[in-house]
Order: C-alpha cells, then structure tokens, then sequence
C-alpha cells in the first residue's frame, strides 16, 4: 500500500474507519435497549448516523494523525480511534451485570462482523484483477476495513476497566470480586496511555491482531 498517496490513502480509509467506529456504538445502544435501557435511544444515540457518535480528536484527529505520520515517516501503519461512547444507564437492565457484559461485548463482536464483511469484498475485489478498474482501490479499502475493525475489536477487548473487555471481565466475575475489579476504572484511561506511551500498547495487542487478520484472510483464501 506505500504506492498510495497521503490523499488517496485517507479517502480510501474514511469510509471503513467512521463506519466501523459508528457501528461499534450503535451495536453497544442496540444490545442495551434489548436488554431494558433505552437510554440511547432517548438521547437520540440508537442511530448509524455516524454525526451523532464521531468525536473530533477520537475519530477524526487521533486516527488521521497516525495515518499521516505513517505516510510521511514510512513507519509501519498503527491505527486506532474511538467514537463519544453512548450511554447506557446500567440500572434499567434486567440483569445488570450479566446484561451489561453482553453490551459490552456487542461493540468488539460487531466489528469481528465487519470485518468478515470486508474480507469477503476483498477477496472479491482480488477475483476481479485488471478486469475491473476499481478492483484495486476497492482492494485496499476493504484492506483498510479488515485491519481497522481487527484493531479496535482486539484493542476493546483488553481487560481493563473501561474498555469492552474490562466490563465483560466485570461482568464474569463474583460481584464481590466485580466491585473490587471495578475500582481500577478511574485509573484505567491512565494505564491505557501509559501503555501506548511506552510502546508496550502495540506489543501486546500487535500479535493478536495479526493472528486475527491472518485467520481471516486464510478463511478467504489469501
């Protein structure tokens, strides 16, 4: 992909990235509203308008950043974004902390779909070849979605409060231990950054999320 343009590299990334960012928290609003909160749903969130969940550094700024320094450095491309979360009002579940696990896991589980989607595209779009002009592009955007949704799935799912993963851990666990593990949210964003800082992030989500794409890509036979 390093004979793309910055510019083509960003429109052809776009489209996956917002719809994989918006999909992830709708799946979250949807999941929550079947299991008694319709709190989204209220503020208007429960939607795939990908303007009521982008926020402008998560989804815009953070991802386009890093996509930008990989085309002009040559480093390897690292991405990650998020969206505003949507809410979920945890007492208006049925079964609050069994239901809140499986909210939490709809959001990874939603981009495992996705990426199922763009691997099919893709080896659709490599069947094409030179016959078709858009074959190539098409090619690289379904890449594009396939790595992306790897990535946030992956990432989402580490255990640790308040990502996916550490509410589906909560969720598993005793409520006596759950409350104790919970403890560790007002720090978890500290833990997150310190990681990424450090560039320990990458060391432990990278092996995971290539084993994740090249089980997808064996599936669809490339």
């Amino acid at each position: 992909m390093q004979n793309l343009t910055l510019i083509q590299s960003i429109l052809l990334f776009a489209v996956p990235a917002i719809f994989a960012i918006t999909v992830h928290e709708a799946a979250h609003g949807y999941a929550a509203r079947h299991f008694g909160d319709r709190t989204a749903e209220v503020l208007g969130r429960l939607t795939l308008n990908p303007l009521k969940h982008i926020d402008p550094i998560g989804t815009v700024l953070v991802p386009l950043g890093l996509l930008v320094m990989s085309k002009t450095t040559g480093a390897p491309l690292v991405l990650f974004g998020w969206a505003k979360p949507v809410p979920v009002g945890t007492r208006n579940l049925r079964n609050p902390q069994r239901d809140m696990a499986i909210v939490a896991a709809a959001g990874p589980a939603s981009n495992l779909a996705m990426a199922t989607g763009w691997t099919i595209l893709l080896a659709a779009a490599n069947a094409m070849g030179d016959t078709v002009p858009m074959a190539e592009p098409l090619a690289y955007m379904a890449y594009f979605g396939l790595f992306f949704n790897v990535i946030l799935a992956v990432f989402n799912m580490m255990p640790i409060p308040p990502l996916d993963g550490g509410r589906v851990v909560s969720g598993l666990l005793p409520p006596r231990a759950a409350m104790s593990f919970d403890r560790i949210e007002p720090f978890g964003m500290f833990i997150i950054i310190g990681l990424l800082v450090s560039g320990l992030l990458w060391q432990i989500v990278g092996p995971v999320v290539g084993v994740v794409i090249n089980f997808f890509l064996a599936l669809s036979g490339l």
